[in-house]
């Protein structure tokens, strides 16, 4: 039995199909986790998305901020966007059913035994491990609720407050964590977040770092794995951090990483979101300066 984590596919399907081959991936037997934004901006949203509900009892899955964006688009299709490839699936036959397993899908999960947690896109330097998955679990509350997922979904979109706070109450306070987990980059050392700036580490406003680099991060010794950020290339040099999104829904590579080994294995993309199949999957090791402690 292997486990694998994989980075964000957004409608990828065939650089995701040629990774699980290359890996002679058993859904009866091997495990996939998946770091979110699952859907959108790709080419096949749809075919990902019914791929992914097939092998369902063989995946771990956290939301990225593309696929809270489906489940409030599935509610009201007026939100979605010019560039979004997500209409497919709300006109698909099935897209009651696949709508349905994606709202009971973690925001965050974390193995015990591995001392690993699998977020979208990082969890805040000032949470502790106990903190991050009682918030996440609030989130995921929302989402299972019929009466509480509809004002949820409206209400999650946008910037403010930029900051959390224990005394948050309802959906602003379910935002800001929806944004720590989903849409989080760089932040200040207390938690305050720039939801602007989208590019490399280098970028920085004065006073913000990315997350992951803050020495007092209250999840320092816990191993994280994460998507999101497509600027990073998959390259983080903190201990114990992997970066998993190597921006295949833009020419990129898709990557595959053993959670046991970290071994890294990467399908190149062509700027379609396919395949490029002229370019062999790479294997290769995880940079000792992200080895776990």
């Amino acid at each position: 039995m292997a486990t694998y984590a994989v980075g964000d596919l957004q409608g990828c399907l065939e650089p995701l199909q040629c990774l699980l081959e290359r890996v002679a991936f058993d859904p009866a037997k091997d495990r996939l986790w998946l770091v979110g934004d699952l859907v959108n901006r790709g080419p096949q949203s749809l075919a990902t998305l019914r791929f992914l509900y097939g092998i369902r009892e063989s995946l771990v899955c956290v939301l990225g901020n593309h696929d809270l964006h489906l489940l409030a688009a599935g509610r009201n299709i007026e939100r979605l966007k010019k560039n979004d490839t997500l209409r497919e699936i709300l006109e698909a036959p099935d897209c009651a059913d696949l709508l349905e397993w994606l709202r009971q899908q973690k925001l965050m999960h974390y193995d015990e035994q591995r001392d690993i947690a699998l977020v979208h896109a990082g969890i805040p330097p000032q949470w502790s491990l106990r903190k991050a998955l009682k918030c996440a679990a609030e989130v995921e509350e929302a989402l299972r609720d019929d009466n509480r997922i509809a004002p949820y979904l409206d209400g999650m979109y946008g910037n403010d407050p930029a900051k959390w706070d224990n005394d948050l109450k309802g959906v602003t306070r379910l935002r800001v964590i929806t944004n720590y987990f989903t849409r989080m980059r760089f932040c200040t050392s207390e938690g305050k977040l720039d939801l602007k700036s989208k590019e490399g580490v280098g970028t920085a406003l004065p006073g913000y770092k990315p997350w992951f680099t803050y020495k007092e991060r209250k999840t320092k010794d816990l191993k994280i794995i994460f998507g999101h950020w497509a600027a990073l290339e998959g390259h983080c040099d903190e201990p114990g951090i992997f970066a998993l999104d190597t921006g295949c829904v833009w020419g990129g590579a898709m990557t595959l990483m053993n959670v046991d080994t970290f071994e890294r294995l990467q399908c190149q993309c062509n700027d379609q979101g396919h395949s490029e199949p002229a370019v062999a999957p790479t294997l290769t090791e995880q940079p000792p300066a992200s080895a776990p402690r």
